[in-house]
């Protein structure tokens, strides 16, 4: 084997990351406003994380379930209520929240003030669909419950409804 083909046939390092303040890309779902800091690119599609804010009054998604991922909330600021099932939880400031594939959840800010949130998607598959969310909204459609339901239905999703 030559020099020049050894070379070429090693693989490249993954990169170093870093997102400063205001970077990363915006997602604007209605009111609630979406930063994904990374969406897998450098993590080799393990992991991906996005900070949420919402807006008071804000209901979040359906009650859903994911099948191949998992999902985690960081709580920065404000209190989200998370549904699990039929089980309440309100979560304030500092308080970390992981949904294992399979349960159901739903998350809303209910408050006053805005909630602000770390989210983490393990792996990354999930970070498109609310990128085809907001494409929903850009092409001028409504995003009606079904809109919602046959976005995530494209990422291992379904209603908690669903019992499949």
């Amino acid at each position: 084997m030559t020099e020049e083909a050894k070379t070429s046939a090693q693989p490249t390092a993954p990169a170093v990351s870093v997102v400063g303040p205001g970077g990363g890309e915006t997602i604007v779902l209605g009111t609630t406003h979406m930063r994904v800091l990374e969406d897998g690119s450098h993590t080799g599609h393990r992991l991906a994380i996005a900070e949420s804010v919402l807006a008071p009054h804000t209901q979040g998604p359906p009650q859903h379930r994911h099948a191949r991922h998992d999902e985690g909330f960081y709580i920065l600021s404000g209190t989200v209520r998370f549904t699990v099932g039929d089980e309440d939880y309100d979560a304030a400031r500092g308080t970390l929240v992981m949904v294992p594939p399979g349960i159901p959840h739903t998350f809303a800010n209910l408050g006053d003030q805005p909630a602000v949130m770390l989210s983490t998607f393990t792996p990354d598959l999930y970070v498109q669909y609310f990128r085809d969310l907001q494409e929903v909204l850009a092409a001028g459609r409504p995003l009606t419950p079904q809109a919602n339901i046959d976005a995530m239905s494209r990422y291992a999703t379904r209603p908690a409804t669903d019992l499949a």
